[in-house]
């Protein structure tokens, strides 16, 4: 089975963005946004607020090399990055817009 991996990119409360891998955005972005106990352990500190970016991917290990790019990245190089929307530096294909209905504002 050929599954798909996904990249994304989520701004949290207090302005910071976290990366991350998944397999279902929908099931890991309720995980992010959901209060309780179902809420993402690694998010506690930083209360999700927007889906800003997703990249489909093939395989695990391109998606794992993207997230690392991201990560590698300063704070400010990622800000442009979104406020540009110019992800045509990173392989992968960039998830279209349906993806971003998940943002909270």
């Amino acid at each position: 089975m050929n599954e798909k991996y996904y990249t994304y990119i989520l701004r949290c409360q207090d302005n910071s963005l976290y990366t991350g891998i998944c397999t279902n955005v929908k099931r890991r972005m309720e995980e992010h946004f959901s209060q309780g106990d179902r809420c993402a352990k690694y998010t506690r500190t930083h209360t999700p607020k927007k889906l800003e970016a997703v990249w489909e991917s093939d395989s695990r290990i391109s998606a794992s090399k993207l997230e690392y790019r991201i990560k590698r990245l300063s704070k400010t190089q990622k800000e442009k990055l979104i406020k540009d929307n110019d992800f045509s530096c990173f392989n992968g294909k960039l998830a279209d817009k349906d993806f971003l209905r998940f943002s909270i504002v």
